[in-house]
Formats: C-alpha cells, sequence, structure tokens
C-alpha cells in the first residue's frame, strides 16, 4: 500500500533536483553570468507552488494534524520544528524574489542549505514516526486528503518532476 509519507517523500526527490537547478542558477547570479530568460522566476515560482503550497500544505493541513491526533504533542516536537522551517523557507523564498543578483543569490543558497537539512529531518526521522502512530485508515484519509491538495493546486508529482528536469535543462543549454 502507498503511504502518506511514501508520496511525501518521493515529493522530496523532485524537490531535491530543482534546488540543485537553484544551486546552480545562484552561482551564475553570483558569478555575473546570465540566466536564461525567466528562469529564475520560473525556479522561485515552482518552488512557491510545488514545493510550499502543495508539499508543506499536505504536511501543514493533512500529515502534522493527523499526527497531533494521534497523541503527538504540538508544542515542543518534531511538527513544532518542521512548521518554523516552513516559514523560515517562505521567508526566504521572498527574498529571493527581489533586490540584487548577489542577495538573492545568498538567499537561494540559505534556502537549498535548509530545505536539504529540513527533508532530511522529515525523511530520517518525522516520517518513521508518522508511520508508526498513524493506522491504516489514517493513512488512507492522508492520501485522500492529498489528492485534493494537488486538484487544487493542479500540479501533482509527475507534472513536477518534468518541471525540474526542465530547469536543469535550461541551465545546461
Amino acid at each position: 500500500m502507498t503511504t502518506a509519507t511514501g508520496v511525501l517523500r518521493d515529493e522530496h526527490r523532485v524537490i531535491l533536483r530543482a534546488l540543485l537547478s537553484l544551486e546552480i542558477a545562484a552561482g551564475r547570479l553570483e558569478a555575473g553570468d546570465a540566466l536564461p530568460a525567466q528562469l529564475w522566476a520560473a525556479i522561485v515560482d515552482w518552488l512557491r507552488v510545488f514545493a510550499d503550497r502543495n508539499h508543506h500544505g499536505k504536511e501543514e493541513d493533512a500529515l502534522f494534524p493527523a499526527m497531533i491526533r494521534s497523541g503527538l504533542p504540538m508544542r515542543g516536537s518534531p511538527v513544532d520544528v518542521m512548521l518554523e522551517e516552513h516559514a523560515q523557507g517562505r521567508a526566504l523564498l521572498r527574498s529571493m524574489e527581489t533586490g540584487a543578483d548577489a542577495e538573492r543569490a545568498a538567499a537561494a543558497r540559505r534556502y537549498v542549505g535548509l530545505l536539504r537539512d529540513h527533508i532530511e529531518k522529515e525523511n530520517g526521522y518525522l516520517f518513521p514516526l508518522a508511520d508508526a502512530v498513524l493506522d491504516e485508515p489514517a493513512q488512507a484519509r492522508l492520501l485522500r486528503e492529498f489528492a485534493r491538495a494537488e486538484a487544487e493546486t493542479g500540479i501533482d508529482g509527475a507534472r513536477a518532476e518534468a518541471a525540474a528536469m526542465g530547469f536543469a535543462a535550461a541551465l545546461q543549454g
């Protein structure tokens, strides 16, 4: 059976691919090199829609509440830490939208580091904890909620992966 955390882990792989493209793009900005037209804005927008609104939205609106209902405390728990990191990521995304190239690149590098660490914490600790506390009916409910979230954003894992691969191709071309 596909689990909610399995879906989120698959999305992490796609996000990590996009983060690599962001890191390369940031390096080019730092070096004063031109990026393909609109690529920076496209990557930042993708991160806002897929990584934050879709992926983090699934966690915040579905997974975390389910874990809390299963007995995990809200305050002082791993959920509390993840929520704080989501907020930090949103602030860095805003910082990547405006300003000088060097400032946007620096924000991007902080964002990449934050999300890589965040993903490692979720994959290594939070998701195994979720799998331990959520029974099969709870997992099935989460999968239905995830499908609704994808319908609302209009982006699913396959479409997101195609976009992430497109960023890498644009940086090579």
